[in-house]
């Protein structure tokens, strides 16, 4: 059996309560929102960088100064606190000082996904009823496109940040006109912990992407809480290459260090060839990944500067068990902090301990303010088991069920905040678990928990499978596919790949004479971003239901992509060729072998 050691136990132990002095001090300041703190951070901390990207540097009070000109730029346009603003930009310093500042005065802002187009877009655009939009020069003409397109909320407006955007007007020269000096507190009030800061999009388990709300307690709870995991100080540098529109790359790795005043060097993109020369120059003690970046180094060349960096601690989510411990040692990384959490969720779980496969563990001493469970789940259902009482089934110890949060409305940070649309919040929720009345946040995910109180991730159930780093409903991707002529039935989902990380897409269809493999290819790349487009295609003659006329997903699933056991045509997207072609036996036999990597 793989105890922890006594070190990592200690190291664990230290972590926590760390984490737990960070965010006690929360209730006591109410209106100290992460811009407030910067500000006060900039007092002590002027010269230290505080936001280092490709497009430019800001110091601590540089990033201060930038935050009350976005602040006063913002009223100036008639924005009041509880209206939203939509931001569309590239990864960058500025990026973070836009929603720092727009936040600064109580406006909620929507980070929108730049690999979105279409109707994607324009969906997370109106649930989020902006009154203004900024967007990136890279991006303006894919938003002038949109809004010709009806329904475009209306009164809102777009500015434009770079160069490159005719005929937007562009949001620079206002700014410039903006006094960079400290708010009063004549010119706005400041925005309470219990606001909503921003708005992030996730997929959930059914439809397009949803609006997860995030107030301004849970942006500093965040901070706070991985700055103690991270024992984060003033000499540490995070390298981020994070989409800054996820809560990952956008809130935790970010205000981890502002709040710990430390320095985030942000990235556009990750790159596997420049990572190491990267990490090595910038001269960062930190890194943020997903487990899909870690697998991306495993499997790229062996080059000198592999294990000449400066990295303490690598901090993120899904490294996978066989990953590990050989990216943990080829690239002497010291300490990895694997985690568990969801946007809108309302706990997370970290193994401290660094326990190898492991997504966390709740010690003790905080197994009561900690309250989750593992219960029963029935496949074919979709929902939980529930005995002759009506209630919920515990799993037993080594037994998978999903995974669900305790809702309280006393406790802050155990709290349910929901999405911008109450129906899809309502369906987040389950009621009558363990005792009548009681309600709890359904993650969507199957885990199971080891007799020493370790939780291991096993899947995801409903309508939503994980695919390079991204959620993929497949709801939104049936809804592209059902569009293209010729496609009668189809169900998606997601099946795994020998040495990927998620699952990879596929769509097994029924179709008529009309339909056309081209048009489905082109179709995708259209309306869907490369994430969402499904890698394997499966051409069945009618598609086999339940007894509740559900598709049999789960078979079709279990059935996977194997030419030489599944006697319908398969079709692999081929990303040399721009369509989908056949999948025969030999190309199957590269993929499992893994001399065909994803």
């Amino acid at each position: 059996m793989n105890l922890p050691v006594e070190g990592d136990t200690r190291f664990a132990r230290a972590a926590w309560i760390r984490a737990l002095e960070r965010t006690a001090a929360l209730d006591r300041e109410p209106g100290l929102t992460l811009p407030a703190l910067i500000e006060r951070q900039a007092a002590a901390l002027a010269s230290n960088p505080a936001l280092v990207s490709p497009t430019g540097a800001l110091s601590y009070g540089e990033l201060a100064a930038r935050i009350n000109r976005y602040a006063r730029w913002a009223t100036a346009q008639g924005l009041q606190a509880g209206d939203t603003a939509a931001l569309l930009m590239a990864n960058s310093a500025e990026y973070v000082a836009i929603w720092l500042g727009l936040t600064r005065v109580g406006v909620t802002v929507a980070l929108l996904n730049t690999h979105l187009g279409g109707d994607a877009l324009a969906h997370c655009i109106r649930i989020a009823a902006p009154k203004i939009l900024i967007v990136g020069a890279e991006l303006g003409a894919g938003i002038e496109v949109l809004r010709a397109r009806p329904p475009w909320p209306p009164g809102c407006g777009i500015f434009v940040h770079g160069d490159g955007a005719s005929g937007l007007p562009r949001i620079e020269p206002a700014l410039a006109a903006t006094s960079a000096d400290p708010l009063s507190a004549d010119e706005c009030s400041a925005p309470t912990l219990d606001a909503i800061a921003l708005y992030i999009y996730t997929s959930g388990t059914t439809g397009l992407p949803k609006a997860a709300k995030v107030s301004h307690y849970r942006v500093m709870r965040w901070s706070q809480w991985f700055a103690g995991l991270l024992d984060a100080r003033a000499e540490d540098r995070m390298y981020n290459c994070l989409p800054l529109y996820h809560s990952v790359g956008g809130v935790v790795a970010v205000g981890a260090l502002l709040v710990a005043g430390g320095a985030v060097v942000i990235r556009p993109r990750f790159s596997a060839s420049e990572f190491w020369r990267d990490v090595h120059a910038e001269r960062c003690t930190l890194f943020q990944y997903i487990g899909e970046l870690c697998r991306y180094l495993l499997n790229s060349p062996h080059q000198a500067l592999d294990t000449q960096h400066a990295l303490r601690m690598a901090c993120g989510n899904g490294l996978r068990p066989e990953v590990w411990e050989p990216f943990q040692t080829r690239f002497r990384i010291p300490r990895i902090l694997e985690y568990y959490a969801s946007t809108e969720g309302n706990f997370s779980l970290y193994n401290c301990e660094g326990r190898p496969g492991a997504i966390g563990r709740i010690p003790s001493f905080l197994q009561h303010r900690l309250p989750v469970s593992l219960l029963k789940f029935d496949l074919e259902s979709g929902e939980p088991v529930r005995d002759s009482q009506g209630l919920c089934v515990p799993c037993a110890i080594g037994e998978a069920g999903e995974a669900v949060g305790l809702i309280s409305e006393q406790e802050r940070a155990g709290r349910f905040e929901g999405y911008a649309d109450p129906e899809a919040s309502a369906k987040k929720v389950l009621r009558n678990v363990l005792k009548a009345g009681d309600a709890w946040y359904r993650t969507g995910d199957l885990m199971r928990r080891d007799a020493q109180g370790f939780y291991y991730f096993v899947d995801r159930v409903g309508e939503t499978f994980r695919w390079k780093g991204e959620n993929v409903s497949t709801a939104e991707v049936l809804t592209v596919i059902a569009a293209v002529p010729g496609v009668e039935e189809g169900v998606v989902y997601g099946v795994s790949i020998p040495g990927a990380d998620g699952r990879a897409g596929m769509a097994a269809l029924v179709v008529d004479r009309e339909f056309d493999l081209g048009a489905l290819h082109r179709a995708l790349v259209e309306r869907l971003p490369i994430y969402a487009r499904p890698v394997f295609v499966r051409l069945l003659p009618a598609l086999e239901t339940t007894g509740t006329f559900k598709p049999r997903k789960q078979e079709l699933m279990r059935e996977g992509f194997d030419p030489g056991a599944i006697g319908d045509p398969l079709y692999i997207d081929d990303p040399r060729a721009g369509s989908y072609r056949p999948l025969d036996r030999e190309t199957h036999a590269a993929i499992v072998e893994r001399r065909i990597r994803f």
